[in-house]
């Protein structure tokens, strides 16, 4: 499991083929090929799997993002909103004890 600001490698295009390339076509375990290339053995092994399955390991994902959405210039946080009705809520308070 990822931990928080925890920030992951990303290896080309060409680099991914030519690891596939020597794992299908010449028989290059991913433990010889993670050391020749200084990457994990269980990065190369996922590769694999998702190339067996079907799915283009060779386009990084990541960059479309599924996490929350940016906040916009001039937005205003959850933080903020509620500090703001905090102050309100005396205002009214304040307002209600006048009366």
């Amino acid at each position: 499991m990822a931990k928080k600001g925890q920030t992951f490698k990303k290896y080309t295009k060409e680099t991914k083929e030519e690891i596939l390339r020597k794992y299908f076509e010449e028989y290059i375990p991913a433990k010889v090929l993670g050391k020749e290339y200084g990457i994990s053995e269980k990065t190369i092994e996922n590769w694999v799997y998702k190339s067996k399955q079907g799915k283009d390991v060779l386009v990084d994902h990541r960059q479309f993002g599924s996490g929350r959405p940016k906040k916009e210039e001039g937005e205003i946080d959850y933080k903020e909103r509620y500090e703001i009705l905090k102050k309100y809520q005396a205002f009214l308070k304040a307002q209600r004890e006048r009366k």
